[in-house]
């Protein structure tokens, strides 16, 4: 039986993944900035994985709307700062990065720049 490559690709995303979450643990002083990418969108979120709660989450989508208009790199930098902000307001200053198993490359690179530029240290 043959496996689609949309499978296989999916299954070592997840394990790629799964190796990442062995070492990246987020706590309430410093929790796990976790992103997630879809086709069309960009999310992420800061986790305290000892209570197991999410302290704060952003997406694109959270834009104004002239940024929702610019390319998707220039929306994930904007998301990133976002989020930054969000941390800032919480006293969080340092987070641990959670690539979720993609490449650090492209608009998951653009987050974390954005993230930084925002104040966040990693």
């Amino acid at each position: 039986m043959l496996e689609s490559k949309a499978k296989i690709r999916k299954q070592k995303k997840e394990r790629r993944h799964e190796r990442i979450r062995a070492r990246v643990f987020g706590t309430a002083k410093r929790p796990r900035l976790s992103v997630f990418r879809s086709n069309k969108h960009i999310f992420a979120q800061l986790i305290d994985d000892e209570k197991q709660i999410t302290l704060a989450s952003v997406s694109d989508q959270h834009l104004t709307k002239a940024k929702k208009n610019e390319s998707g790199l220039d929306r994930a930098f904007s998301a990133g700062k976002l989020l930054a902000e969000k941390a800032k307001s919480q006293g969080i200053k340092t987070v641990v990065f959670d690539r979720g198993g993609y490449l650090y490359h492209g608009q998951i690179k653009k987050l974390a720049e954005g993230a930084r530029e925002g104040g966040l240290a990693f």
